[in-house]
């Protein structure tokens, strides 16, 4: 690319031109172009557009006022490929349609709906290489700006090239490659200045006007009319701007009128602008005046030269002309084709509160949020509450936005909606859900201390008003007080009755209740009854919110692992990442991942963990939310790394009693690993004071270790009388025959290895063959010993702990025997990523399927696979079956 005709945009120039080039070879990429206002962004873009030889160029731009109407920006980007859209997966295709307002159907996630446009663009980009290029993006609407961000995280084999141009901050797009576009170095803002004067100027003012305008393209075109008057103090923006206004003070008033329109109207719709003139009663020719000013332009669409036009024309205009443009734009507005367009007119042509006014803009909330434009919604119903007159119906509708901005992720947004909504007329129905709102704000920013307390009172206020609502918030008032560590007998109590029949939440909670309350002995029914109504539900994607209540490891996770129920539990992780990937509810996938990835560190599944940590991982990066990470502590403590000790000192520092807990847990596995028993067995003495669900069981296998190479023979005596209420599965009986053999019933070693065989716990399994292979040769009889010990070795370094397998090798050792390391395999050097593909490929799943779930492009799949049959050393997805990896 040449930077002929933009003076000084050499570097650019050539980072532009390898963008492309990359982008054309099959390399997807994107980079963000910051700077000031006129600095020359668009110029650049104009110059991109122009060098991208055999590409298809795509245009969008942001307009301010366009921020409130969803998916604006990206309608821009992709009206012209739309005819493509029966070539995407149905999910996506239903997505999509639904964002656009082309179709009806469930309200779309922007992550799913970021998945169709990459999804679409990569069809378009197969065809020929795509040039996307987005100017002001400042002004994208949220929704817009949340899933191109997606789409730019995602390319990486597709031949698309994505060019922002941003002059501020957008949350969604930081984080990208970004080229700071400078100003002019002095010798090209002389020429650039050279070439705009007209007769003779001073060299002193010339030089005045190159140090104010600090080579800024556009101050240097606008400041040399200020001349005359002198040069104004003030930020730079804001003179060129007043620049722009001295231009249009003198023209006629129907001039400026019609400017105003023009500037009021963000479609640049001609058609409307004319029909709202002649409601305006404009003059015979408004338009010559302006034409003259070279500032506008009147075609089949209106532009301003600069976005500044645009700003100084509408700020400078007094509120009574804004008033009456924006009611005009309404009235000629076709209610029945852009009732929303209208409805936004409408409010701002009205001074005064309107309950018209004010429930046009409630409809139009509920558009957008069937959309799935949350953050839209919530600015029509914060609009809509400025302009309702009756204060409850007002409070109500801040509370409506609140919710909205919730499910949105703007957190913080939302707690100052409930600050107004409280401000409103006492009302008790409306004061409970504003504190159940409030704990889930603080459960989602993970202060489970304040959250459970919140949901607790809202329980009991929501009772009158609505039973069931109020046990599904204690069941997750619960849950929060389980996670804070807090003190649960009392609280437990309080919940309303349950249904009649009962359903797979009243029993879930009254299992829970009972546990909490009574114990394990006396909980062990209501457990069962909970487990068996769960496997048997049947539920959706749009039950997502309930899901990580009912499978994930907040309540049915809890029971199924009280239960010893490693199947069921693992099935419930499975089914929660199945749910949440359907809904495209990305945080709650975040939290599914790491349920799975626990479960599939204790099946000894190394590989399939670490695919589904790194997926946590990145959708932190295109969320802005982060990592979950819970899994990390099991699988460092295998490894033998210590990530915990700051955790935990972390989680109780933040209140979050049960993640300190969970800490503790896989300190006592890495120090037993490491055979640094002393300091194993306070880890697990602190999870027992704990009195933790789940935790007080799983950790009573490693404090009967620990103790037992520490001599604390009563702890192992007391760590086997914890386990006689224990339901009976192979899971529990194995680790029940291993604390007897631990305690001196040796014939419970060969016992524990028996039941572990018959489950999926890989690790236990290894960890048995550990144990009896070390007794056995403590006892002298080395060649049973070298039998189990060399089984233990070869199953733990399979399950990826690899402390216990050189716990096993220093045994063999001791026994006289060399255990040999196991070499590495072609297919060990999948990563994370290609891991996971290769699995779904195995499974059955198509290109486009695999790209659905892990929201990927189709391209980028099939890259990724040629890439594994590489490594693995097959040629097709027939061979890929039987390949070991």
């Amino acid at each position: 690319m040449s930077d002929e005709g933009l003076l000084g945009r050499r570097t650019e120039a050539e980072a532009l031109d390898r963008l492309l080039s990359q982008a054309r070879s099959g390399a997807g990429q994107v980079l963000v172009l910051r700077g000031e206002a006129g600095i020359g962004k668009t110029a650049l873009l104009d110059q991109v557009s122009a060098r991208a030889s055999g590409f298809r160029v795509a245009r969008a731009a942001g307009v301010e006022s366009e921020t409130a109407f969803p998916y604006a920006g990206l309608h821009q980007l992709c009206a012209p490929f739309l005819d493509r859209l029966d070539r995407l997966p149905a999910p996506q295709r239903e997505a999509l349609g639904t964002a656009f307002g082309m179709a009806s159907g469930p309200r779309p996630t922007r992550f799913m709906v970021g998945l169709a446009v990459l999804t679409l663009l990569a069809e378009v980009a197969d065809e020929q290489p795509l040039a996307c290029l987005v100017d002001d993006a400042q002004w994208l609407d949220p929704m817009s700006s949340a899933v191109l961000g997606f789409v730019a995280r995602r390319l990486l084999a597709e031949r698309i090239a994505l060019v922002f141009v941003l002059r501020e901050g957008n949350d969604y797009l930081g984080g990208l490659p970004e080229l700071f576009v400078r100003g002019l170095d002095d010798a090209d803002a002389r020429a650039l200045l050279e070439s705009v004067i007209r007769g003779p100027v001073d060299g002193r003012v010339r030089d005045r006007i190159v140090a104010e305008a600090r080579g800024n393209p556009l101050a240097l075109l606008e400041l040399p009319r200020e001349v005359a008057d002198g040069l104004d103090p003030g930020p730079l923006t804001s003179r060129i701007e007043q620049s722009f206004v001295r231009q249009i003070a003198p023209l006629p008033a129907d001039t400026r009128l019609l400017m105003l329109t023009a500037a009021a109207e963000p479609l640049g719709d001609a058609t409307l602008l004319w029909r709202a003139a002649g409601l305006l009663g404009l003059g015979a020719d408004p338009a010559a005046a302006a034409l003259g000013t070279g500032l506008i332009e009147f075609g089949a669409r209106v532009q301003f030269r600069h976005p500044l036009v645009r700003s100084a024309v509408y700020r400078s205009a007094s509120a009574a002309d804004r008033l009456r443009v924006h009611r005009a734009l309404a009235d000629v507005t076709d209610p029945a084709i852009d009732p929303d367009r209208r409805a936004w007119h409408r409010a701002q042509g009205t001074a005064a509160p309107d309950e018209e006014v004010a429930a046009g803009l409630e409809n139009s909330a509920g558009r957008a949020q069937a959309r799935g434009g949350l953050l839209a919604a919530a600015a029509f119903l914060e609009q809509a509450a400025v302009l309702t007159p009756e204060p409850g119906r007002r409070a109500s509708r801040e509370l409506a936005a609140a919710r909205a901005k919730r499910d949105a992720g703007a957190l913080d947004a939302s707690l100052r909606l409930l600050s107004a909504v409280e401000a409103g007329p006492p009302d008790e129905l409306r004061s409970a859900q504003v504190e159940h709102l409030r704990g889930h704000i603080a459960f989602d920013q993970r202060r489970v201390a304040d959250a459970a307390p919140l949901l607790f009172s809202a329980a009991r206020r929501l009772a009158p008003f609505d039973a069931d609502l109020a046990r599904e918030t204690h069941l997750e008032a619960l849950s929060a007080a389980v996670w804070a560590g807090a003190p649960l007998a009392g609280a437990a109590r309080t919940a309303s009755p349950a249904r009649i029949p009962p359903c797979a939440l009243d029993l879930v909670l009254d299992a829970l209740t009972t546990r909490i309350t009574s114990g394990y002995a006396a909980a062990v029914a209501p457990m069962t009854r909970a487990l068996d109504e769960l496997r048997a539900l049947k539920v959706g994607a749009d039950d997502i919110s309930r899901v990580p209540w009912l499978f994930g490891n907040r309540a049915g996770g809890i029971v199924a692992t009280e239960m010893w129920d490693f199947d069921t539990r693992r099935a419930f992780a499975q089914q929660q990442v199945r749910l949440s990937r359907d809904a495209g509810a990305l945080v709650q996938l975040q939290f599914a991942l790491n349920f799975l990835a626990d479960n599939e560190l204790l099946a000894g599944e190394p590989a399939a963990a670490q695919a589904l940590i790194e997926e946590d991982r990145r959708i932190s990066e295109v969320t802005g939310t982060p990592p979950v990470g819970y899994a990390v502590l099991l699988q460092a403590a295998y490894r033998g790394e210590d990530v915990a000790t700051a955790t935990r000192a972390e989680a109780s520092a933040a209140g979050q009693g049960r993640l300190a807990v969970i800490a503790d847990w896989t300190l006592a596995i890495l120090h037993n690993g490491l055979g640094r028993h002393d300091l194993a067995r306070d880890a697990a003495l602190r999870v027992c004071a704990s009195d933790s669900l789940v935790y007080s069981c799983l950790i009573t296998s490693e404090l009967a270790e620990a103790a037992s190479r520490t001599g604390d023979t009563a702890l192992v005596a007391e760590a086997l009388e914890r386990s006689s209420d224990w339901v009976d599965t192979q899971w529990s009986l194995g680790v029940k025959a291993r604390l007897r053999a631990l305690n001196g019933d040796s014939p419970a070693f060969a016992e524990s290895i028996a039941c572990f065989e018959r489950t999926a716990l890989r690790g236990e399994l290894g960890r048995a063959h550990l144990l009896y292979g070390e007794w056995l040769r403590r006892e002298g009889q080395r060649v049973e010993a070298r039998e189990h010990l060399r089984t233990a070795h070869e199953t733990l370094t399979a399950c990826g702990m690899p402390t216990f397998a050189d716990r096993a090798m220093r045994e063999l050792h001791a026994t006289g025997e060399t255990a040999r390391k196991r070499t590495a395999e072609p297919t060990d050097e999948l990563t994370a990523q290609e891991y996971q593909i290769a699995r779904l490929a195995r499974e059955g799943y198509s290109n486009p399927e695999i790209g659905t779930r892990l929201f990927l492009s189709p391209r980028t799949v099939e890259w990724h696979l040629r890439k594994v049959f590489g490594k693995v050393g097959v040629t097709s997805r027939r061979q890929l079956r039987d390949a070991k990896f």
